[in-house]
């Protein structure tokens, strides 16, 4: 067994159906409140330019409204850091918008929108918002996306001793290509990972690889989130972290292999 990839949770961001923040996420995972099902409600992207806000699509919101909010939680200045955005694909809406146009007599794409399709747009506006000039990995998984960036954001913490922001992210895509790509909604997760323990530290966490198998939520509605939107793999390792329980939380990854994440609560 390798050594696993340690790091300090300073801050963590959640977005998703029911789960307007990490506050809402941490009651319902607590047991404090039910999991209602509602949309994903995105907040509109102050932080951007104005033409640029004009132009933002669901995804944008969602990233950069989960990572500022784990940003914001830890004190953290979001243009100093590195970050990781992780995805299973890209913008479904635009996705599909494109696809619409190309089966028609007219196949002129409009720029913005082609813009807005690339699997690191997310990443670009982001990098507008923050003023950030510090390293950016943008990377895809399928369904492991969540695993695979918090593997690549941990590395960077290990490797570079920098602080460094995971985003992970999914956005739903319209009918047709619903039935075969069927996340019911947008979803984001954020997690401030740094390498020495601060005032501001959550918990220590340890990941290494192990075949068994994915821990599941014993609500059924979280449980559906987990198993739909890539990003919501991360739910019970958050679950963990919500309760302040120290232990293990193993997450979906590349099957056979799996990822053991051990939680050490500060």
């Amino acid at each position: 067994m390798s050594a696993p990839l340690t790091a300090w949770i300073d801050g963590i961001g959640c977005l998703g159906p029911g789960l307007a923040d990490w506050p809402t996420t941490l009651a319902v995972l607590r047991g404090e409140r039910p999991w209602v099902a509602e949309p994903t409600v995105l907040p509109a992207p102050a932080m951007l330019p104005a033409a640029e806000r004009r132009r933002a699509s669901r995804v944008v919101k969602l990233t950069l409204a989960a990572g500022m909010e784990a940003v914001a939680a830890a004190g953290a200045d979001a243009s100093t850091l590195a970050t990781v955005f992780a995805a299973s694909g890209a913008d479904g809406y635009n996705c599909h918008t494109l696809c619409e146009q190309l089966a028609t007599d007219d196949r002129q794409i409009s720029p913005t929108r082609f813009t807005n399709s690339v699997h690191n747009a997310a990443a670009g506006y982001w990098g507008i918002a923050t003023r950030s000039m510090a390293p950016c990995q943008v990377l895809c998984a399928y369904d492991a996306s969540f695993g695979a960036g918090l593997l690549d954001a941990l590395a960077q913490v290990a490797a570079d001793r920098q602080t460094t922001l995971l985003i992970a992210y999914d956005s739903e895509y319209p009918a047709p290509m619903h039935a075969k790509r069927d996340t019911p909604d947008c979803g984001a997760v954020a997690l401030l990972l740094a390498p020495e323990r601060s005032e501001r530290s959550l918990a220590r966490i340890g990941v290494a690889p192990t075949r068994d198998a994915a821990d599941r939520l014993a609500d059924p509605g979280l449980e559906g989130l987990r198993g739909t939107i890539p990003a919501l793999r991360a739910l019970p390792l958050l679950a963990r972290l919500a309760r302040g329980e120290a232990g293990r939380a193993c997450l979906d990854y590349l099957p056979p292999m799996q990822l053991a994440v051990d939680v050490a609560p500060c």
